[in-house]
């Protein structure tokens, strides 16, 4: 595909769930250690490997949505790369963006973009603080509602839901829109994430836009109006599954591996969307990507696109403490951008596209893996 350069950011140009990209210019849980390796971020670690050779390991720390990803990428990477052991902590992108400011990881992982204050606390021996995507990721509406397998959640349904004023699943909000369907006189019991969360950051963004009555704002916490706390995508689905009556948001991949029921959701249009990745995927079409990937899409306005996507970012050191962890870490994000695709597509995650990729791996050039 031809592209040219120009002006100051990228476009994505999205057919369905095959991604690609139309570059209008720009400037530019884990496989356990082998025994006896460290798992600190600080200083080098070089046990030996059961095949022989060195083995570095490497940690990190942060968003849950991306996790089941991960963990794939980092068993599968392993078997390419035995000497290479990657750990990392699913604790929520709030905690994963503290860990990589306080250097106690090797890098960081966020459903949330760097916020300027963030990017001042990074000492300035370590550089500039450089956030790449890896992925794209959508949330959900999962439920337990016995009886009830195609669930239609209009804005004003879904935006009532959150701030606790729909009460009950016979609200006439929702049984209009359900028409043939019996929903029950029982309380809703809204689920939602108790941690600082990038996924929550996702999803108020949205509904910042989408809920005109909605007055908590948008971040990584807020201050909940109604509803029961759950850490992680993990607790909150788990949470969901062990509820009747529940219903609460979470990334995709965690409905999928838990088989919880999902709500079709109106998007911006007024079109009806069931959560697919396919439809996800038409979120992002025509989306400027600036050069520090910030990409932003709080309520997309394709007639048939999922309203709620986002990309999750990796963070990174331009200045590593440890440069031989850096360009492991790097040759990683490498491979999983091209060869570990195909388990992004499996696990119902949106693979970035080749020019994206491309050009990831053209910032992570910048990263200084050489010793001083």
């Amino acid at each position: 595909m031809a592209f040219s350069l120009s002006a100051t950011c990228w476009r994505f140009s999205v057919p369905a769930i095959a991604l690609t990209l139309g570059l209008a210019a720009c400037t530019p849980q884990t496989p356990p250690a082998a025994p006896g390796a460290s798992t600190s971020s600080g200083g080098s670690s070089s046990p030996v490997a059961a095949g022989g050779g060195a083995t570095i390991s490497i940690s990190g720390a942060g968003a849950t949505a991306p996790n089941p990803l991960y963990q794939r990428w980092f068993q599968e990477y392993n078997k390419q790369k035995p000497t290479v052991q990657i750990s990392y902590d699913s604790v929520g992108s709030g905690a994963g963006v503290k860990r990589f400011l306080d250097q106690t990881v090797d890098f960081g992982a966020s459903d949330a973009v760097l916020k300027p204050d963030e990017r001042s606390k990074l000492p300035a021996d370590r550089g500039t603080a450089i956030q790449v995507p890896t992925t794209g990721v959508f949330v959900v509406f999962a439920y337990n509602l016995d009886g009830v397998d195609n669930l239609k959640l209009s804005r004003e349904a879904f935006c009532g839901i959150t701030d606790g004023s729909i009460k009950t699943w016979n609200d006439p909000k929702i049984v209009k829109d359900n028409a043939g369907v019996t929903l029950p006189n029982e309380p809703i019991t809204f689920v939602h994430r108790s941690d600082g969360s990038g996924t929550t950051d996702i999803f108020t963004k949205h509904l910042v836009k989408a809920c005109p009555n909605w007055k908590a704002g948008a971040g990584k916490t807020i201050e909940w109006s109604t509803g029961t706390g759950a850490k992680g995508n993990e607790g909150v689905s788990a949470n969901i599954q062990q509820t009747k009556g529940a219903i609460g948001y979470t990334e995709f991949s965690y409905a999928k591996q838990t088989q919880l029921k999902t709500a079709t959701l109106q998007n911006k249009t007024g079109t009806f969307v069931a959560p697919t990745p396919e439809a996800a995927a038409k979120a992002l079409v025509g989306v400027e990507v600036p050069a520090d990937y910030a990409v932003k899409v709080p309520d997309p306005t394709q007639a048939d696109a999922y309203p709620i996507v986002s990309l999750t970012w990796v963070l990174l050191y331009e200045q590593p403490k440890d440069p031989a962890k850096a360009k492991e870490i790097a040759d990683f994000l490498r491979w999983a951008l091209k060869d570990g695709k195909q388990y992004a597509t499996e696990l119902g995650y949106l693979p970035l596209p080749d020019e994206l990729a491309t050009k990831v791996a053209a910032t992570l050039d910048t990263i200084k893996v050489a010793a001083k």
